[in-house]
């Protein structure tokens, strides 16, 4: 996995600089507890392979690593006002950020990590445009949670499309949009992530219902306890049938990174074994 801990090291530098530059320092000191405590960074990296596999060249390079920390900081964003309505007091093995510094700072530093994000993006018109709409999506996917509960599995895995698959979209079409790709091409990406995402989604499920508090980084169980629709919950499916369900959002994933005449090389690699790690991972 060196390819993909290089890309997360760029990412982890600029991230850096970024919240260097944020004030004021009570604002700064927000940002750097949600945004740098850690985590896969899933999004950025799916920025930064998708930008290399659809061509993108060292010129480009800088455009997307500004669009792959923009979506690390909304997926921070939105991890804030999560706990907060989950009353999670740990992120990551850490205390989150409403726990650290109360209600009222946690949502201001959302607020923040989102007018850094969006700064990022301002320069294009269409990246601009792709994470406003998985904005939108996100802030549907979680009303429908709180109020209109999904009773089905096509009701459950529309919740998850819009919670979880629409950030993972707009992640993939930055990169293509930083390498000024085409929209067929911006698309078939776009399609691969947001299975990818929803299939990561269902494995979340699955290890909140199996996996211990320490292992996860983060309360286990939260989903029952919250009375929060689940896979498991909205549809009495086994583990073992929702893990394959996982999989078979990750195929479809696949398929569609195949749509593409991509050249072969560690990028495309990654992102074949990306589907892979969404459904087998253990946190």
């Amino acid at each position: 996995m060196e390819h993909v801990a290089e890309r997360r090291a760029a990412v982890e530098e600029r991230l850096e600089a970024v919240v260097e530059n944020v004030e004021p320092a009570e604002l700064e000191a927000g940002v750097e507890l949600a945004a740098l405590a850690g985590g896969k960074r899933m999004r950025p990296a799916l920025t930064l392979l998708v930008f290399e596999a659809a061509g993108g060249d060292d010129e480009q390079r800088p455009t997307a690593l500004d669009f792959a920390v923009g979506v690390e900081l909304v997926h921070a964003a939105s991890l804030v006002v999560d706990d907060i309505i989950d009353r999670s007091d740990v992120r990551r093995g850490e205390p989150s950020a409403w726990a650290a510094l109360g209600h009222g700072p946690a949502i201001v530093t959302s607020d923040g990590l989102l007018g850094e994000a969006f700064a990022l993006f301002s320069g294009d018109p269409e990246a601009t445009r792709a994470v406003a709409d998985a904005m939108v999506e996100l802030g549907e996917g979680e009303a429908i949670e709180l109020v209109d509960r999904p009773d089905s599995e096509a009701a459950y895995l529309e919740l998850a499309r819009r919670k979880t698959g629409a950030l993972f979209r707009a992640a993939a079409e930055l990169g293509a949009l930083a390498a000024d790709a085409d929209g067929r091409t911006v698309e078939a990406f776009g399609e691969y992530a947001e299975h990818v995402g929803v299939a990561f989604q269902i494995r979340d499920d699955a290890l909140d219902a199996t996996a211990d508090s320490e292992a996860l980084g983060k309360p286990a169980g939260t989903d029952e306890e919250m009375d929060r629709p689940s896979i498991l919950q909205v549809t009495d499916k086994t583990t073992e049938e929702v893990n394959a369900l996982a999989h078979e959002q990750a195929d479809i994933a696949r398929a569609a990174l195949d749509s593409l005449d991509l050249e072969e090389g560690e990028a495309l690699r990654y992102l074949e074994a990306l589907a892979s790690f969404a459904v087998e991972r253990e946190r």
